[in-house]
């Protein structure tokens, strides 16, 4: 299995993906022109030359046996640039009377656009046959490799959108509460049109002052803040990298959204480069492989897992440097070979 950019010919292989997402899934919408454009706009950004704020950086986890599209994951460089970025913010106002000697402090949700001009990893799904030997992990710490390699064209803070609760039947307890009465259209509808970029009805339409959560009915309140049970996974390893809840909930939905500074997050302060070294014949297999490593090229950018960890010249002119030893098919697999260098990350 690999990481790389996408490419023009995967379109069938990313409509795939985007039938089979699921509902809540906002970002890959099943739409072909939406997804022409989100496949144009990457190949616009890791070709570009210089820093804008309209970047995708979008990813697909290979099968290279047979070319199969497992899975993805992106990171939007900048939101908020080209459309406000809503959420809600999760407070609290104080009540008192003085007279009668009563005081409450009643939880409140306030829209906002508290994050514009962050960074945000999103669209990370991974179709069900792969979802084995640590193709998650790998989708979604690839993108801290590639921000560290990288580090330069991203702002300070980055933030990630985790999908809500829903019940069996797909419906959204936060949504039918509250956002179904200022929307005149169901669930399905709101989460295709802000999919598609279509996103200033929502501040047009959603309420402008604090809303008091005791007003919400018992399941929606019970929904703020908690995620949908697919999304346990990826929410758990984010965590592991420090990424952590503020108090920010979708709109739509009310899945949280858990955000950090980026030259806090665990893979990003822990990753390093280290020259290749071949080793003969193909990597063993392991059912837990614990070492990742990505090239340093961003148009030819490439991810996987390996099998060695990094070690130290002990000796000699390189006494100090790090260096790793691939297999031939892992040197293969990235495109490199003897001497390039790579950035590593164990974990």
């Amino acid at each position: 299995m690999r990481i790389r950019p996408i490419a023009r010919h995967d379109i069938e292989g990313l409509k795939v993906l985007a039938r089979e997402t699921g509902v809540g899934f906002t970002s890959l919408p099943d739409n072909h022109e939406f997804l022409i454009a989100k496949i144009e706009r990457t190949l616009a950004a890791f070709e570009a030359s210089e820093k804008s704020e309209d970047r995708l950086y979008f990813f697909v986890l290979e099968d290279d046996s047979d070319g199969s599209i497992a899975g993805c994951c992106a990171i939007e460089a900048c939101v908020g640039s080209d459309a406000p970025f809503y959420h809600y913010r999760l407070g609290s106002l104080a009540h008192s009377s003085v007279q009668l000697n009563l005081h409450r402090t009643l939880d409140t949700l306030t829209l906002c656009s508290d994050h514009t001009g962050n960074a945000e990893v999103c669209s990370l799904f991974l179709r069900e046959d792969w979802r084995r030997d640590r193709n998650g992990a790998l989708l979604s710490k690839v993108r801290w490799l590639f921000m560290a390699q990288f580090r330069e064209v991203f702002p300070n803070k980055v933030l990630a959108e985790m999908r809500g609760v829903f019940t069996p039947e797909g419906r959204s307890p936060f949504w039918e509460c509250l956002g179904s009465h200022f929307f005149p259209m169901d669930f399905d509808e709101a989460d295709r049109l802000t999919g598609m970029g279509q996103k200033s009805f929502i501040g047009e339409l959603m309420p402008k002052f604090p809303i008091y959560t005791p007003f919400l009915s018992e399941s929606a309140r019970a929904a703020i803040g908690q995620v949908h049970e697919h999304t346990r996974p990826a929410v758990a390893m984010l965590k592991k990298e420090g990424l952590r809840w503020e108090g920010y909930v979708d709109i739509f939905d009310g899945g949280p959204t858990v955000e950090a500074y980026i030259d806090d997050v665990r893979a990003v302060r822990d990753s390093q480069l280290a020259r290749v070294e071949l080793i003969e014949g193909n990597a063993p297999v392991t059912d837990r492989p614990s070492i990742m490593a990505s090239t340093l090229s961003m148009a030819d950018f490439r991810a996987s897992w390996i099998s060695h960890a990094v070690t130290q010249v002990s000796e000699g002119p390189d006494e100090g440097e790090s260096v790793v030893c691939l297999y031939r098919d892992e040197a293969e697999r990235l495109g490199v070979s003897a001497g390039d260098s790579l950035r590593v990350l164990a974990g």
